[in-house]
Parts: C-alpha cells; sequence; structure tokens
C-alpha cells in the first residue's frame, strides 16, 4: 500500500510530461503535413517539376518562378 503513495503521483507526473510533449508536437507543426514525405520519396528530387511543386507547397512562388526562368533561358 505504502507503494501505491508514490506510483500515483508518478504516473499522474509522467502522463502531465506526455501530454505537454503533444501538444508542443502540434503547436510546433509536426502533424502539418502528413501526406508530403509519402508521396514525397515516390519522386525524383533533380526534376524540377517536383522541386516546383515543393516550392509551391511552401509557399515559394517567387523562388520557384525563378528558378523556371533560369531553366528557360
Amino acid at each position: 500500500m505504502p507503494a501505491l503513495y508514490i506510483m500515483i503521483p508518478v504516473a499522474v507526473v509522467i502522463v502531465g510530461i506526455c501530454i505537454a510533449i503533444f501538444f508542443w508536437a502540434v503547436n510546433s507543426g509536426q502533424y502539418d503535413d502528413l501526406d508530403g514525405p509519402a508521396h514525397s520519396i515516390l519522386f525524383d528530387d533533380e526534376d524540377p517539376r517536383h522541386q516546383a511543386g515543393i516550392d509551391e507547397a511552401e509557399g515559394d512562388d517567387a523562388h520557384a518562378s525563378q528558378k523556371q526562368d533560369k531553366r528557360d533561358a
């Protein structure tokens, strides 16, 4: 019985730490793009269309259009 006085608070602290880590992961964007990495392995990194798609997904449209202009020249 005396062991429960130690084990229950330790278990509550561990659960609290796990919940804090989960909320930190959600707030830091760890779960924002779940499909991107899975689809990324299917494409060649050197393919300009693939890189343009990555830039577009990241919101870097200006950077993508500059790369496309350099390739067309």
